[in-house]
Parts: C-alpha cells; sequence; structure tokens
C-alpha cells in the first residue's frame, strides 16, 4: 500500500499559518495578521504575504475588519496539524524528554510523517496504554 500524501501545496510553512490562526483564535475573540507575527515570530510583510496567499488558496477568509478565519478546508488541515502537534508533545515527554524539547522535535515531525505511519503510532500508544490500564487493574 501507498503511503498518503499530503497535498503538494500544504508546505510546513503553510500547515504553522493555520495551526497559528487555529491555536490563537482558542485564546483572542478575533485573530489578526499581527497576532499571527507575534506567535510565530516572522514579519509583519512576511505574513501579510501568507495571508493573502492562504486566502487565494481557499484556506482562509480575511474579513473587513482584517479578522482571519480559518475555511473548513483550513480549519481540517489546522486541527490535523495540531493533533498531531499535541500527540508528539505527549509522546516525547512520557518518554522523558523535556517539554520545550518535545515541543520542538513535534513541531518538526508534525509535518513529515505520513498519515498511515501517524495513525499506527497513534494505535501502538493506545494499545499499549490499554494494557497498562489493564495490568493496574
Amino acid at each position: 500500500m501507498k503511503p498518503d500524501k499530503k497535498d503538494p501545496k500544504l508546505t510546513e510553512s503553510v500547515e504553522d499559518y493555520l495551526e497559528s490562526v487555529l491555536v490563537l483564535s482558542s485564546q483572542l475573540p478575533h485573530v489578526r495578521s499581527v497576532d499571527v507575527a507575534s506567535h510565530l515570530g516572522f514579519s509583519k510583510p512576511s505574513v501579510s504575504r501568507a495571508v493573502k496567499m492562504l486566502a487565494e488558496e481557499g484556506l482562509l477568509e480575511v474579513t473587513p475588519n482584517k479578522f482571519l478565519l480559518l475555511t473548513e478546508k483550513g480549519k481540517d488541515v489546522a486541527e490535523s496539524t495540531y493533533q498531531r502537534h499535541v500527540f508528539f508533545t505527549d509522546m516525547l515527554t512520557s518518554i522523558g524528554v523535556d517539554l520545550d524539547t518535545a515541543q520542538a522535535d513535534a513541531c518538526r515531525m508534525e509535518h513529515v510523517i505520513s498519515e498511515e505511519t501517524f495513525q499506527a503510532i497513534r494505535e501502538f500508544y493506545k494499545n499499549q496504554d490499554k494494557e497498562q490500564t489493564e495490568k493496574s487493574e
């Protein structure tokens, strides 16, 4: 079986921008380009170019008030990326990696792993947790 391929337009940078909008939208009433720039440590002009491209690709909408909203397609990508990030951060910290290193490594891992491999690792850990619970009962 061939590994699932990602959309070639979904680069690491695109996923990071979308994930940032998702995370910030849970923390702020409205997300603006300046918020994303601050969150990612990027320049405002870089974020403005990215936002324009994301809007053209149908991943993001910019309201008349300049608020950033994820489209359904953008939200799906952001949630998938964030889910991977949280999973890998938790997995790495559970084996003794310090939180800062785990988060940095998770940020890289979330972008390069195939869907097939991610699901297999997640299933493996779920089964491990289930076995541990059964043994402790």
